[in-house]
């Protein structure tokens, strides 16, 4: 796609040019198409023989099921776990999908539970692909956002396991949306993310840095208070169990690879998978934590960067700065790359940053064949594309007009002649 492929309008709204539509429409295509042809073949969801699939999404029904049933606590023990699964399933499957999430991810869970397995997928899958999409739209601005939100090809990644990536993009994006005009409700949606909390680790130095002091107290209210709701709710038993299951956990998927170190798109994930010991890749991931530490506060710290830019050096921060990262992660990477589009919409676009955008999106597409972790040169392929916009100055546009740097996020953009 060349670099008029979106362009830029004296609203700020992205429009997409007729190939760029018709490229968004075969993606969105091809996916459905994978999609039915796995569903029918057996190959997802049922087997040939019509029995249901064991995949990610057994592990939050059958953690809810026993909420209700007055037993959180057996969510955290992997063996009666499993055993639940394959009782719900009606069949044996081989691996583990065993619960690490706090027990304040135990009321969606139930509420997923009061439902039929099939169904409860259904609604988990359409309820958060509905959110993701809604705010990709909101940060483009325009419908273009939903055909972008839906050609991404981390949306097939999430749907096939019925993973959370849709609800995490969601929340950290809707958060980032609203925070220049409703800060207490981007913190109550940062809150909503401690479910996941090493997805969390570069917001609050971003907010700090940028002095969002009520953004914070929001976020760490909501999170206090989920976990009071959740100890009134479950007892203390599910939270002494959560602690020593997390680290065995980590134990497994980081250090013994049980999961595959191919599916974690992280420095620590690509070292492990080229041989190297656990010793080095935590060294390697902990200066890559550091240095996007650094990045980020400096980022959010400066006034020269929209704050398209910093929203987008965040989202793609957050995704660089943890080991744990697997393929449905990375819905969230549509998210820096959504305000990356928005800044191009509102200032112009560099010359092939759309193209870039398009090879990260690639990476993304391979990772089923390949098995390697690709996500990670995505994630980088987009950090990129943000520090060169940085480095260049929003008016260094490619498309000879830019949007005057004067209006704000909320502001109404005009155009002016370079």
């Amino acid at each position: 796609m060349k670099p008029d492929t979106a362009i830029a309008n004296p609203s700020g709204l992205i429009e997409l040019t007729r190939p760029a539509q018709l490229l968004c429409a075969v993606l969105i295509l091809s996916q459905i198409i994978s999609l039915t042809g796995s569903l029918v073949l057996g190959y997802w969801f049922r087997d040939p023989s019509g029995q249901l699939r064991a995949i990610d999404f057994v592990n939050i029904w059958m953690a809810g099921q026993q909420a209700l049933n007055g037993n959180p606590t057996a969510a955290y023990d992997e063996a009666i776990h499993k055993a639940a699964q394959v009782a719900a399933l009606g069949n044996d499957f081989e691996g583990e999908y065993p619960w690490y999430y706090p027990p304040t991810f135990l009321f969606p869970a139930a509420l997923l539970a009061l439902v039929p397995y099939v169904w409860a997928y259904v609604i988990w899958v359409g309820a958060t692909f509905a959110a993701y999409v809604a705010v990709i739209r909101g940060i483009i601005g325009s419908n273009a956002g939903i055909l972008l939100a839906c050609a991404y090809p981390g949306v097939m990644m999430n749907i096939v396991p019925g993973q959370n990536g849709f609800l995490t993009a969601a929340l950290i994006g809707g958060a980032l949306l609203v925070m220049p005009r409703r800060p207490i409700l981007s913190g109550i949606l940062f809150g909503l993310l401690s479910f996941k909390p090493q997805l969390g680790i570069m917001i609050p130095i971003a907010m700090m840095a940028s002095g969002r002091w009520n953004v914070i107290a929001a976020a760490a209210a909501t999170t206090l208070a989920l976990a009071a709701a959740s100890w009134l709710a479950f007892g203390t038993a599910p939270w002494e169990a959560f602690f020593p299951t997390l680290r065995a956990g980590s134990q497994a998927i980081l250090t013994d690879g049980l999961s595959g170190w191919g599916k974690l798109h992280s420095i620590y994930g690509i070292v492990r998978v080229l041989g190297g010991s656990d010793a080095l890749a935590w060294a390697l991931q902990g200066l890559c934590m550091v240095g996007t530490a650094i990045a980020i506060f400096a980022i959010w710290r400066s006034q020269l960067s929209s704050f398209e830019v910093k929203a987008a050096a965040l989202a793609a921060a957050i995704l660089l700065a943890t080991p744990y990262v697997f393929i449905y992660d990375l819905v969230l990477l549509a998210v820096a790359m959504a305000f990356l589009l928005r800044a191009g919409a509102l200032r112009g676009f560099l010359t092939r940053e759309i193209l870039g955008v398009e090879v990260a999106c690639l990476f993304v597409a391979t990772f089923p064949t390949l098995g390697a972790p690709v996500g990670f040169a995505a994630v980088v392929l987009v950090t990129l594309l943000i520090a060169r916009r940085m480095i260049l100055g929003e008016e260094h546009v490619a498309s000879g007009t830019r949007i005057s740097p004067a209006t704000s996020w909320s502001g109404t953009p005009k155009l002016s002649e370079s």
